[in-house]
């Protein structure tokens, strides 16, 4: 008997037979990215199944009780626009989900996990496994093969395509990606507001509590080791003596209805002298975790007595109708950072508040956006004192370039929720729900295309990605003045992605903005500078100061000529303007940026004609 053959034969049936499931996709963690990523993996007919440990979807979301919804107010864009619709639809108005100051977005987590929970349950090419834990994972010729525990046993998954859509990046780790952990040394990210040293430091963690006013006492039992003075500056009181500098101390009342959220709950994720916890567990095993999410849990808890106590909120208590807890606290933690992976490229503050003056041109691959200040938690950190402030640093809104997503030596993983490529000052607004929705979509799309592609993940077009994210509504811009609805949404997103008529990002205040300026009219020495970086081989007289509705006829058939593209005739062109959607065409007057936009789309075509690599140089 020739046993070395039956030995190969017997491991080959103990491998088949130990893989109880082969995807396309397999998505780890039901977070608020893993989410996105697996229904738009499953939308783009990929065999995806998601793994999450709790019975909920939606991570910070929902399971982590974190239901008021930070920044991206006027910027719906994609998926989080989609879950923000069926928020409204739930409750029956937007006005309905502006319970509390803090956002315009609140809503109960039972209800969120239960529209994310209907939301997949239509997709037949999603699946779900709950109760399910990640192991560990091995390279293998066609993907991955990843051990689970599945209900309390051990099964093998074999996949295409990976996404690690955990909370602290875990997969990643385990596959062997690179990553940063806590500050970035000046020198390194080249922000002019990060510390001059490295270290491990990361943000505070918070166990959210949800609360509800039951109209009789519910004072707990004074927690082991409660210390008032803890949380004396949490509000104004007899207690606060001593605030800390520069920390604004509001009314209790005020501090209260913060994440008040419809149907008289509250959302206790209160950050000055609140329920902030620091600890930095990413390293830890799960033993470790699990300890330190129980002293994160009783801080809490002593928060909570505090409240009860010393603020005259006697008759409020955890909510016992949210959470299929015992203890009725959510079921994890909200983590506000996590691991950052090396990926094809790392995004931060410069590209940011410069996007245009940088060596890499990242916002021509851009796949999600956000608007919400930088903003870290850190008052709980033992030095804190001695940390740089990153309270809302001003920025103008911006844009995730796809390669943040993409680790740079590991093929065959993509990295979504906090764990991308960014840098740990840009982290504090990268972090943020409406963000994390956005990357989690664009992580699914990336995977699916690359199966059907048949193709390495980093060999996948950016501009595929972003045609696939603009038919769904996604911004790759932040432009606040062309909305999702607007007619030439799409054409004035590729238009920018090109770096033709570039728009204007500012900081007001509170609001971080972008505009495309498309009613204001074309500056042609602006518009001579994007064209020569689009194409520095075009040469035109460019006529005047401005462009007028001729002027922009002329061009369009300089650059025709110069792409071999068809030449048009003045009649044509006119039928056109028409055909797109544009009105008042008189030859005369002055162009807006945005009829300009149109016709270059329409029929230039700059976002197909040159396609981008993924850190942004047009490719010939």
């Amino acid at each position: 008997m020739n046993f070395r053959l039956l030995g190969i034969i017997i491991l080959a049936f103990t491998f088949t037979s130990c893989v109880t499931q082969k995807v396309d996709v397999l998505v780890v963690g039901g977070s608020a990215s893993g989410t996105a990523a697996g229904i738009q993996a499953a939308r783009l007919g990929a065999k995806t199944l998601i793994i999450e440990e709790t019975p909920w979807l939606g991570g910070m979301l929902t399971a982590a009780g974190v239901s008021a919804v930070d920044g991206n107010h006027k910027l719906p864009s994609g998926f989080f626009g989609e879950f923000r619709d069926s928020l409204i639809g739930r409750y029956g108005s937007a006005q309905a989900l502006q319970t509390g100051w803090v956002s315009n977005v609140l809503f109960e987590p039972r209800v969120g996990n239960e529209i994310l929970q209907s939301i997949a349950g239509k997709e037949n090419k999603l699946e779900l496994w709950h109760s399910t834990t990640f192991v560990s994972t091995q390279k293998i010729k066609e993907g991955w093969k990843i051990q689970i525990n599945k209900d309390g046993r051990n099964q093998w998954i074999t996949t295409r395509i990976l996404i690690d859509a955990t909370e602290l990046g875990d997969v990643a780790k385990a596959a062997g990606v690179r990553y940063d952990i806590g500050m970035d040394a000046r020198a390194i990210s080249g922000e002019d507001i990060a510390p001059e040293q490295d270290n491990d430091i990361i943000q505070d963690l918070t166990y959210v509590m949800i609360l509800k006013d039951y109209g009789v006492d519910k004072t707990i039992a004074m927690p082991e080791g409660y210390d008032a003075s803890l949380f004396y500056c949490t509000a104004k009181s007899p207690d606060c003596t001593q605030p800390k500098p520069g920390q604004a101390v509001w009314p209790a009342d005020k501090m209260m209805t913060y994440g008040k959220l419809p149907n008289g709950r509250y959302m206790i994720n209160w950050p000055i002298e609140g329920n902030d916890y620091f600890v930095n567990m990413l390293e830890m095993n799960a033993l470790e975790r699990e300890e330190a999410i129980r002293k994160a849990k009783h801080f809490s808890l002593c928060y909570l007595y505090y409240l009860q106590t010393r603020l005259g909120f006697s008759t409020f208590g955890l909510d016992d109708e949210q959470f299929p807890t015992d203890d009725h606290f959510p079921l994890i933690p909200y983590h506000r950072e996590s691991r950052r992976i090396h990926g094809l490229v790392r995004f931060n503050v410069n590209h940011v508040s410069k996007p245009f003056d940088q060596p890499e041109a990242l916002y021509r691959t851009g796949i999600a956006v956000g608007d919400y200040p930088i903003d870290h938690h850190h008052k709980r950190n033992p030095e804190w004192d001695k940390l740089p402030e990153l309270h809302f640093y001003p920025v103008p809104s911006y844009n995730v370039p796809l390669g943040a997503l993409i680790p740079k030596e590991t093929d065959g993983l993509i990295v979504a929720e906090k764990s991308i490529s960014v840098s740990n000052i840009l982290n504090g607004s990268t972090r943020l729900q409406p963000v994390v929705l956005q990357i989690g979509q664009a992580a699914g799309a990336l995977a699916a295309t690359a199966v059907q592609q048949n193709k390495a993940i980093s060999e996948v077009s950016v501009r595929d990605i972003q045609h696939i994210l603009l038919e769904r509504g996604v911004y790759l811009l932040p432009y606040l003045d062309v909305p999702h609805e607007h007619p030439h949404f799409k054409a004035l997103q590729c238009i920018g992605s090109t770096g033709i008529l570039k728009g204007e990002g500012r900081n007001v205040g509170w609001s971080n903005e972008t505009w495309f300026n498309a009613e204001k009219p074309v500056e042609t020495s602006a518009l001579k500078k994007d064209l020569a970086e689009f194409e520095s081989t075009f040469q035109w007289n460019f006529p005047g100061d401005q462009l007028t509705v001729e002027g922009s006829f002329q061009l369009i058939v300089k650059l025709s000529d110069h792409f071999n593209k068809t030449k048009l005739s003045a009649l044509e062109y006119q039928s056109l303007w028409q055909i797109a959607g544009l009105s008042d065409y008189r030859s005369e007057r002055l162009i807006t940026r945005g009829e300009l936009a149109v016709m270059l789309d329409t029929i230039i075509q700059p976002f197909e004609l040159k396609k981008v690599d993924i850190h942004g140089n047009f490719l010939n």
